[in-house]
């Protein structure tokens, strides 16, 4: 198959790329609206494609992340055991579905509410960590109690999104282990146990996605030979550059974008 470069395609991939290395977010809530809004992609090769996108660009920056003890492997267990199993179901789902008019339209609105949801979660991300660690502090041993069974029903949560999707893994994953480990995570091993268990995810989802047939190879090249570069170039940037403001500006790009999308679908 012959490979046709197009610069429109690198320069997104590269922009995007940049932005999840200055805040570790936005891939997938950013790439697949792009995709469908501005390239005019179906939405099932948009989440297919945008899946193997964001887990290549992570995989790109997060090198640091995988030593140093930072990642808690209890949590990742946790999660994965909600998460994985209701990726399968979810794939198994859009494999008997007939991609018609009305499950494109229900995909655009799904995609929306999640990019919505995305920005509101990073937008209260601080809040929500202040409530779970009050109830840590003042309902210990009730809090522990709940501790597992919830972090499955969040793996199982994200695992829906990001198959349905391509959304939630990283910035939503991070808001619900903020809340539910509010002491035992710090934000050098919340980041780390986040994205341990995203990329896999949506490595899980992307072959799922793979083997329906919603991968566009042309696409996904072009939209990597930009954001490989641009996800280092942002990971070394987001040393120098104020992050409240970052993900300030992401929320806003995130609620328009998501509103917009809501107005295609409707």
């Amino acid at each position: 198959m012959m490979f046709n470069f197009d610069a429109m395609l690198v320069t997104a991939g590269a922009a995007t790329g940049m932005l999840v290395g200055l805040t570790g977010v936005g891939g997938g809530a950013v790439m697949t609206p792009l995709l469908m809004l501005v390239f005019g992609v179906a939405p099932t090769a948009a989440i297919g494609t945008d899946l193997w996108f964001a887990a290549i660009t992570k995989l790109a920056a997060t090198r640091a992340h995988q030593g140093h003890g930072l990642i808690d492997w209890q949590v990742v267990r946790r999660l994965w055991a909600g998460s994985l199993p209701a990726s399968a179901l979810t794939l198994a789902w859009i494999t008997t579905a007939p991609i018609d008019a009305h499950t494109a339209g229900f995909l655009k609105a799904m995609i929306a509410v999640a990019v919505v949801v995305t920005a509101l979660a990073m937008l209260f991300q601080k809040q929500l960590h202040a409530l779970g660690r009050k109830f840590r502090l003042e309902s210990g041993e009730r809090f522990k109690s709940l501790q597992g069974p919830l972090t499955v029903l969040a793996g199982a949560t994200l695992g829906v999104l990001v198959t349905l999707t391509s959304i939630g893994a990283g910035a939503l994953g991070v808001v619900f282990l903020a809340y539910l480990y509010p002491l035992r995570l710090t934000p050098s091993r919340l980041v780390a146990t986040d994205i341990v268990h995203a990329i896999p995810l949506a490595v899980f989802a992307g072959i799922g996605h793979l083997l329906i047939g919603n991968v566009d190879f042309g696409l996904l090249g072009n939209l990597l030979i930009g954001s490989i570069p641009g996800v280092m170039l942002g990971a070394v940037l987001s040393r120098r550059m104020p992050q409240i403001y970052l993900r300030g500006s992401l929320c806003a790009i995130l609620l328009f974008t998501g509103f917009k999308l809501l107005r295609v679908a409707a």
